[in-house]
């Protein structure tokens, strides 16, 4: 993984770690997915469990911009049309917060698709 992966990698899960962003560990994966808990952007680490792991075995689950659902086409137009020029940091907030890969990590193979279902919609 390059420098630049890295920081990329780190920059989406540190903007998705208050909505649970479930990840897996690809050099132990124990119980399936698991969520982080912290993120130590200096070493480059993320903590699940009670251990830390290297960002480079790190992989979350996130969801492709294709399977978002008629429902939050909606949902984020209507959020949209109510903020106005406003909605940059709102729209950023929502798709992080529906786990959406809108940076496209899926296809560099820096995040994996997340299952039907793992992540609620709320």
């Amino acid at each position: 993984m390059t420098q630049e992966d890295k920081e990329l990698l780190l920059v989406d899960l540190c903007a998705r770690l208050p909505y649970g962003v479930k990840c897996i560990n690809i050099r132990w994966p124990r119980d399936g997915h698991v969520e982080i808990s912290n993120i130590n952007t200096n070493s480059q680490k993320v903590q699940i469990f009670e251990d830390w792991c290297d960002i480079n075995d790190c992989k979350p689950y996130l969801r492709p911009m294709s399977s978002m659902t008629e429902e939050e086409k909606t949902e984020l137009w209507e959020l949209l049309r109510k903020l106005g020029m406003t909605a940059d940091v709102k729209r950023l907030d929502w798709l992080n917060k529906k786990m959406f890969d809108y940076r496209g990590l899926i296809p560099k193979g820096l995040a994996l698709e997340a299952l039907e279902g793992m992540y609620n919609a709320k």
